[in-house]
């Protein structure tokens, strides 16, 4: 069950929510009511581009006469002595040839000795032979089966379709018209006209509302 303090404490946050909510709603009317009537623009006038000199010419100031470049007389080039020739080295002597081994003669192995078979023992399981029980099996009569009539198709006769054949249609070739592209001339559009800069609207200034202070119960723990 809810206990009697909840229960204070909720009808007291409603009552203060609907407050809150009917002074937020004046304060909102009251704004529509009085709306400030601002003064209206002043006219900017325009600022006159100021005259600036003509550019003054420079005079072209004459190229500098270089002197002619010295002649440097060609140098003798150096005799190089002949290169030395490198005596021929003797051969080197011929080796005697490899001399041939004999084959050696495999030596013969014993044959491997043979090991006997050892028979398997034989271990007897004893494994008792358990009768099984014989279960008697319940008769199931047989039910007759219904004898269904059987029914003729009738045999419908396919009427025979006769092929129409297909008329064969000359395609006549029509020449292509060879049309002559006349060259259009470009229209001359006119100069873009110069937009005047406007001057930037200033913003007008809204008053502060002052907001409506609630004071809120803090809520008790249940117990």
């Amino acid at each position: 069950m809810v206990s009697k303090k909840t229960m204070s404490s909720l009808a007291f946050l409603m009552a203060v929510l609907l407050i809150a909510c009917s002074s937020m709603s004046s304060a909102a009317r009251y704004l529509e009511e009085t709306k400030p009537e601002y003064p209206p623009h002043p006219t900017v006038p325009e600022i006159p581009k100021p005259e600036l000199p003509p550019h003054p010419t420079v005079p072209e100031l004459p190229k500098p006469e270089l002197p002619p470049h010295p002649t440097v007389p060609e140098h003798p080039k150096p005799e190089l002595p002949p290169h030395p020739t490198e005596p021929e080295h003797p051969k080197q002597p011929e080796l005697p040839p490899h001399p041939t081994l004999p084959e050696l003669p495999k030596p013969e192995l014993p044959p491997h000795p043979t090991v006997p078979e050892h028979p398997k023992p034989e271990i007897p399981h004893p494994v008792p032979e358990v009768p099984k029980p014989e279960l008697p099996h319940p008769a199931v009569p047989e039910l007759p089966h219904p004898h269904v009539p059987e029914v003729p198709k009738p045999e419908l006769p396919h009427p025979a379709v006769p092929e129409v054949p297909k008329p064969e249609l000359p395609h006549p070739e029509v020449p292509k018209p060879e049309l002559p592209h006349p060259e259009l001339p470009k229209p001359e559009l006119p100069p873009h006209p110069e937009v005047p800069e406007l001057p930037k609207p200033e913003a007008p200034h809204v008053p502060e509302v002052p907001k409506p202070e609630g004071h809120y119960p803090v809520p008790e723990a249940k117990p």
